[in-house]
């Protein structure tokens, strides 16, 4: 979704006037460095020491322009709400002080708008991002609707994050490095065994695939079946996978359909309390 959704979000946490304030000389003090401390949730987990070493320079030639949002802490400290990359940069630079805005916020509104400022600013890895929804679903009980509202994101995009955390850690960290995406992600998450998710995952990087043909080659090693099973498949079989294929596009989930001649099953993968709830909005299905 375009970064405006996400510029709006952000405005409404903070509020217009407090978007215009920070860049005001009235609403910016100077605290020192050592007064400021990391939020330990804060989304974003890993720092590029490269890019990081040249926002230090840059702050040691122009000073720092945009100052940091903090919150009020205990024993006298601060903590970030926005702006850590800035704080690490000015303390690599050798600075004493750092310019800030202090606003008090509940830990829920910390992390929403910390979410919120690395989602605009582009720098969340997918898994760092889908552990900032999991974190505002698990520790502030948000519903993933509520999280696309404030994020401004769909909540299939919502759903599709979070199911990256399912991903065994070998992939989770290849994703993390940048090595494969998100669009190789969810083609990894269609196949069913660890052994064979991580072997597409290597093939991936190895062939220098792309998002479409890794879709194909994973929907190759779904479709292979068990040796105690006919290696020719009838139309029947075509058929079924065909609505199977059909069903998993239109509900944004797996979908596993068993058929044989006298009867069937049809298995629906959710993530969670609100993914059950979309599947069962979807199908227009109200809870008693």
């Amino acid at each position: 979704m375009a970064k405006h959704g996400l510029g709006r979000g952000l405005d409404i946490m903070l509020g217009d006037n407090n978007i215009k304030e920070n860049f005001s000389e009235n609403g910016v003090i100077t605290l020192k460095l050592s007064s400021v401390e990391p939020n330990r949730n804060q989304p974003r987990k890993s720092f590029d020491g490269e890019k990081l070493g040249e926002l230090a320079d840059s702050i040691k030639k122009h000073g720092l322009i945009q100052p940091i949002i903090v919150t009020p802490a205990d024993k006298g400290m601060y903590r970030i709400v926005a702006g850590e990359r800035r704080w690490r940069a000015c303390k690599k630079a050798g600075l004493k002080e750092i310019p800030a805005v202090i606003r008090d916020y509940s830990d829920e509104q910390a992390a929403e708008i910390a979410l919120i400022e690395n989602l605009q600013r582009e720098d969340l890895n997918p898994i760092e991002e889908a552990l900032g929804y999991q974190a505002l679903l698990d520790d502030y009980s948000f519903t993933q609707e509520l999280v696309s509202q404030r994020v401004g994101k769909s909540r299939s995009a919502i759903a599709n994050s979070l199911r990256l955390l399912s991903l065994d850690e070998q992939i989770q960290k290849l994703l993390i490095d940048g090595e494969i995406s998100s669009g190789h992600a969810r083609a990894i998450l269609a196949v069913e065994s660890s052994e064979a998710r991580l072997a597409l995952a290597k093939r991936i990087i190895s062939d220098g695939l792309n998002v479409r043909q890794a879709e194909a080659l994973s929907k190759q090693i779904s479709k292979k079946t068990p040796q105690r099973r006919k290696k020719q498949q009838n139309t029947g079989d075509i058929e079924i996978e065909r609505i199977q294929d059909m069903l998993s596009s239109r509900l944004g989930t797996r979908v596993k359909i068993t058929h044989t001649a006298k009867k069937g099953k049809i298995e629906i993968e959710y993530y969670g309390n609100d993914d059950l709830e979309r599947l069962l909005g979807f199908m227009n299905i109200q809870e008693v």
